[in-house]
Parts: C-alpha cells; structure tokens; sequence
C-alpha cells in the first residue's frame, strides 16, 4: 500500500449549506459525529464556527483519516478520530462514551483524492488497478467481482447501481471475455465498456463512468450502508439534533429522501381505516422542503459538487 494520505486534499462540498442547516446549541457543550470524515473540510468549518463543538470524525479509508489527523490536530482534545462504517456510528459512539450527539453529518461517495488517485481505481479516466475499495481491508475488489461474479449477479448491478440500458449485453461480454483473460486493470474494463456500449450521446454520462458507479456501489455495499446510517443516526441524536446528508446521484437522493420521508410521519395505517390503529410516531421533522444544491459560484469552483444533493432533518 503506497501512502496516498499526503495527496489528499479535498474541497468540501455544499460548505454553505452545511454550516447554514447543521445547527448547534451554542449555551452549551455540543457533539458532532462526522460519519464521513474525509479530508475533514466541513468539520474544520463547523469546529471554527462553533468554539463549543466535540467532532468524532469517523472514516473507513486510512488515507483519509491519517491526513484529518495532521488538519486537525490543531483543535486538540475537541477532535476523536475513528476508522470504520459510517453505519457504525452509534457502536463507535458508545467506544468513545458518547451516548448522544447533537449533529450527524454523511458525505455520501468518493472524495477527490480518491478519484485521482490511479492506485485506487474508482476512476476510468485513470489507467490503475481495478480496486475502488474505500476500506482497503475489505477482500471484495472490483476485479474480483467482475471475474467471478455469474452474468445474473453482474447484470443486475450494472442494472440496479448504474442504470445501464444494456447491462445484461454488457455482463455477457465480460464473462465472455474472462475466459481468456482475468481483469484486473481500468484499461481493460474501459475497453469492453466502449466496445459494447459505444460512445454516450451529446449531454450525458459518458458510459463507463455509470459502470464504473455501479461496480463501485456493489464492492462498498453503499446503499446498504446508507440505509443502516441513516438508522443509526437517527437513533443516537438529541431531541432537537440535525442529521444533515449530502449525496452524488439519484439512488442515494432518493433513499434519503424516502427515509426522511417516511420517519416525518404520525399514522402509517391504511387510508381506508377510520381511526389510527398503528400508534406509531414521527421521529424527524424534514427541515429543506428541497435539496440544497450549489450555487453558480461554488460550481464555478468545483465541478464535482453539480451532482451534489444536501438534505436536513431534525429529531423530534
């Protein structure tokens, strides 16, 4: 493993709407997990505006946490640093003696150092190894998945996590295609991508990033981790505690959405019953009717937060 921790340099996203929506008490002491440390941007912020606030920075990749630690150390005893699941919050909270918190942030996806870091293989642009695992102790590469994985299960993820038109064709390819040759590099992949998919029309995702997206999604199990998170958080915030989500496409948006949602809702029994039977109760309120997307400024600064989605609730 090469030490990447130095290249990592991340330009935090929807940093506005972070500080403007992630509230805290500012008469007393007040904690923050950061569920999805990564080169630490909006924690720096937050710790800058808020004298008060304890961060326990939590993140899966080394790298990431390895860099934080040298931003952050200026803030002393206020910061605690943690790898792991960000759907682990509530158990690495408890490691720490924290029993709630008033503020839960996820910064849902790939940073940019992991982007351009060709060693990792997240990015098709990037000729590396096919990797893309956020946890490098993790067994489960993207190599392995495309060479062992049947064209059902690989079918379904180009389906399910990229949305490809022609994902069965494509998963036929590359099984076909291991048979004489194992994968293992982005190159390759690209490859079959371009060669089966042809090139993307004028004003959309060039097809390999979509592919790219899925295999990713599968090896880090991201939808399922966003829905234990999602859990988690809800169940360690403080009455009055903001859990603030910040996602990169449609299947997480919608997700934290729906849940949002669905957890903002007294009755849950069905319309056709006269009187509530179901005695369930809302948990959070839905503080941004809309996502909060960037503005032209922050898009003219970075173009990696086009795509990026900020949603509030507050515990109830």
């Amino acid at each position: 493993m090469s030490d990447d921790s130095s290249q990592f340099h991340h330009i935090p996203v929807l940093l506005r709407g972070v500080l403007e929506y992630l509230t805290f008490p500012t008469d007393r002491p007040a904690r923050l997990i950061d569920g999805t440390l990564g080169g630490a941007g909006h924690t720096t912020a937050l710790l800058e505006k808020y004298p008060q606030l304890e961060v326990l920075g939590i993140d899966r990749d080394d790298a990431a946490l390895e860099a934080s630690a040298a931003r952050l150390a200026k803030f002393g005893s206020r910061v605690k640093l943690a790898r792991g699941n960000y759907s682990e919050c509530a158990d690495i909270a408890a490691e720490h003696n924290w029993d709630k918190v008033d503020g839960v942030l996820f910064d849902i996806g790939v940073s940019s150092p992991q982007f351009d870091v060709a060693e990792r293989g997240f990015s098709w642009r990037n000729p590396g190894p096919l990797d893309m695992r956020m946890d490098r102790r993790s067994e489960v590469t993207a190599g392995r998945l495309l060479n062992r994985s049947s064209v059902e299960e690989l079918t379904g993820i180009f389906r399910d996590y990229g949305e490809i038109k022609r994902a069965r064709r494509l998963a036929e390819e590359i099984v076909a295609v291991r048979s004489s040759m194992m994968f293992g590099t982005t190159d390759e992949l690209v490859a079959v991508c371009d060669r089966v998919l042809g090139r993307s029309k004028p004003g959309t995702l060039p097809a390999p990033t979509l592919v790219f997206q899925a295999l990713r999604i599968a090896v880090n199990d991201e939808l399922g981790e966003l829905e234990r998170g999602l859990s988690a958080a809800t169940g360690i915030l403080n009455c009055g505690g903001r859990m603030a989500v910040i996602s990169f496409h449609s299947l997480e948006d919608r997700m934290v959405k729906n849940y949002f949602r669905d957890k903002s809702i007294d009755c849950i029994c069905p319309p056709t019953l006269p009187v509530c039977c179901c005695n369930n109760k809302a948990q959070l309120k839905v503080i941004l009717k809309h996502p909060y997307t960037a503005d032209d400024e922050e898009l003219a600064a970075n173009t990696r937060s086009a795509c990026a989605k900020l949603r509030v609730a507050q515990k109830l």
